[in-house]
């Protein structure tokens, strides 16, 4: 049975997972189904802008990623479960979706669309964190190793900003700031664990080098790539070369940048809409 959010118009639903592991999500809207899979140190609420501006036209499945929110995280991280987390919200949703992944979380769909090419119908990939030239630095090979020590260690809000610094390429100025936000600051240690989880996912992807097909050798859905033209020169030129790589639609999205699909979805929903209509079968 659902059970009551905080908010008096939202419900809370919940899928299990292969592995047993609950996964909660909320619903909304009507039409075929959009999922939306969350980027790093995010759960559900930070896509609730997105999920009201695509629930004119479609129904929305916002989730918490495992380890987030209200979703279990049950056993060892790999991604493959976190993929099977993604099927188990398809079937409970008529068997197709789309899929909708910014950051990290598009790296996700990305490998998702590729794993299950009968169930997932088309990809949108808002900013997936590719490296692929020299335009920022690589993120290190062990720094998963790094984070996971920290956890161990009791030590989540060093894992925060470890990965904040590191991963996000935050400068330590706003590494501080974003320390000074008490209340989202220990929402994020919250999900310290997950640091760990978004660094694996992308492994093999940052490292300053060109991309291979090989990862995404089973995509078979209509796909589009979205970059916003404020964001940082290597995220240009890295889902320019995505885009080419798997044969997907690329937009840019003026005045955007990599928190526009929480802060300002509207701005999104032109280039979202037209694909989606285009993709619809």
């Amino acid at each position: 049975m659902p059970k009551k959010n905080a908010s008096p118009d939202r419900s809370l639903h919940q899928v299990t997972s292969a592995d047993g592991t609950e996964i909660s999500y909320e619903r909304s809207g009507q039409g075929p189904t959009v999922i939306l899979v969350a980027q790093a140190l995010s759960d559900l609420r930070d896509n609730r802008r997105l999920a009201a501006v695509l629930a004119d036209t479609h129904t929305v499945v916002n989730y918490d990623r495992r380890g987030r929110g209200n979703s279990g995280d049950a056993g060892a991280w790999k991604a493959a479960r976190e993929i099977e987390d993604i099927e188990a919200l398809i079937d409970a949703h008529g068997g197709s979706a789309v899929l909708f992944g910014a950051s990290s979380g598009a790296v996700l769909a990305l490998d998702s669309a590729a794993a299950l090419p009968e169930k997932v119908v088309g990809l949108i990939a808002f900013e997936p964190p590719v490296i692929v030239d020299d335009r920022r630095a690589p993120v290190p090979r062990d720094l998963a190793v790094r984070l996971e020590q920290l956890v161990g260690e009791g030590r989540g809000s060093d894992a925060v900003r470890e990965f904040t610094r590191i991963a996000l390429g935050a400068s330590p100025f706003m590494v501080g700031a974003m320390r000074l936000m008490v209340g989202p600051w220990r929402t994020m240690v919250g999900m310290a664990r997950t640091t760990v989880y978004d660094t694996r996912l992308c492994a093999g992807l940052q490292d300053g080098k060109p991309l291979t097909a090989d990862r995404w050798k089973g995509l078979r859905a209509p796909s589009l790539v979205l970059v916003g033209s404020k964001s940082e020169p290597f995220m240009q030129s890295g889902t320019r070369e995505l885009s080419t790589l798997i044969g997907a639609r690329y937009a840019t999205i003026e005045g955007a940048h990599h928190a526009t699909p929480m802060m300002r979805p509207a701005a999104l929903i032109p280039s979202v809409l037209s694909f989606l209509d285009a993709a619809r079968p």
